[in-house]
């Protein structure tokens, strides 16, 4: 990491807050969160706060992760727009050579797209979330509405686009991992901004944006702008193919991995690596991630699991770290913030949604609170290098 002052945090500083951590995650799933006030600015900011957690011994924050996000007065709403695919996920022991077959192991089909994915993890983390995009008026396109109601999102805004066939995804997994795509675009980019309810937008406490033409990522992360909503995005593999300088420049927090990352570099000019006015996440694989502001960085190498299918673990980072972020006032509530120390809890998160859907079969992951303290066990932030810019 470059820069002046790397180190890791202090370890009583960080159980200090965890412990704040495991109880506020307590009362957003139990609904019985109370209005907190900072009363810090700066790189001293934790310091100033109510150290609650210490006099707490609850190991497991998780009271009732099926509870209803509405029953809480500090739920973050997020609308997610992007691809809506219905998926189709292959297990093969191997990919065949040219003209070759192989023997399938295991046939998952679910819903999928990025837009789809993030927004049922949100509301598995207890988040309000609304879908935006569009899908045919075929058959898979009414089975990933339907797969969406039922996870608790808000399909009321997608486009059925009756003249075209819904995306559908095929995703070959061998037995290594390694992964071949086939795809068709059917509807998924038939929809605009102009669709979306302005009054639904307005409502929302944050935009997240994947995928889709540029002109419409554009006009609805304006749109959002003037709402006064934050807006976040991901642009996936095709970031240095197309046109996407005008949202990138719109939004307060981006979402790549490594290639997209030095794509975007190399094709924009913006440096995700060393950010100068937004906050970028940079998803690494199974070596974590880390995140980059223009004050200084927080990394974190992830966590130890049997992956079986990659596919979708970077949508349940989005996830992870937008439905812990979102939720701090001082992180996400007045804009996202710039110092890195605020997004130790939010890497972490992502981190282990990530890794929850490296185990799961489909690109689908089913997230929670007790899925994710589980798999961040009991000293995550043991591996946290902080580096702060001066």
């Amino acid at each position: 990491m470059s820069g002046e002052g790397a180190g890791r945090d202090g370890t009583d500083d960080w159980e200090e807050e965890l412990a704040e951590w495991d109880e506020e995650v307590s009362e957003w799933e139990a609904g019985e969160r109370e209005d907190e006030g900072g009363d810090g600015e700066g790189g001293d900011r934790r310091d100033g706060r109510d150290a609650a957690g210490d006099e707490t011994d609850d190991d497991d924050p998780v009271d009732d992760p099926d509870l209803e996000p509405e029953s809480s007065g500090h739920v973050p709403k997020v609308i997610s727009a992007g691809h809506i695919n219905w998926d189709v996920t292959i297990h093969v022991d191997r990919l065949p050579e040219p003209d070759g077959e192989t023997r399938i192991d295991l046939l998952e089909q679910s819903g999928g797209g990025s837009a789809a994915n993030v927004a049922v993890g949100l509301v598995g983390l207890g988040g309000q979330s609304v879908v935006y995009g569009s899908v045919g008026g075929d058959e898979s396109g009414a089975l990933a509405l339907r797969e969406l109601a039922s996870a608790g999102v808000d399909p009321g805004q997608v486009l059925v686009d009756a003249d075209a066939p819904t995306s559908v995804k095929y995703a070959i997994v061998d037995g290594s991992g390694e992964l071949l795509m086939l795809a068709n675009d059917g509807a998924n980019e038939a929809f605009t901004a102009a669709e979306l309810d302005r009054d639904t937008l307005s409502a929302a406490d944050h935009l997240h944006l994947t995928g889709q033409q540029p002109g419409t990522a554009a006009a609805l992360a304006t749109a959002a702008g003037e709402a006064g909503t934050t807006r976040s995005f991901d642009p996936g593999r095709r970031v240095g193919d197309r046109e996407f300088e005008a949202v990138l420049h719109a939004t307060d927090v981006l979402f790549l991995n490594a290639p997209e990352a030095d794509a975007l570099a190399d094709s924009t000019d913006i440096d995700p690596w060393e950010p100068d006015d937004r906050v970028v996440a940079i998803k690494l694989g199974e070596e974590g991630a880390t995140i980059r502001t223009p004050h200084g960085d927080v990394s974190h190498p992830g966590f130890d699991v049997d992956a079986v299918d990659t596919v979708g673990a970077g949508d349940a980072f989005a996830a992870g770290f937008l439905g812990t972020a979102l939720r701090d006032p001082e992180t996400a509530g007045d804009g996202f913030s710039h110092d890195p120390r605020d997004y130790q809890v939010p890497l972490l998160v992502g981190n282990a949604c990530g890794a929850i859907a490296a185990e799961t079969v489909t690109a689908r992951a089913e997230l929670s609170w007790e899925r994710v303290r589980s798999v961040m066990g009991e000293s995550p932030e043991s591996d946290l290098l902080i580096e702060i810019r001066v």
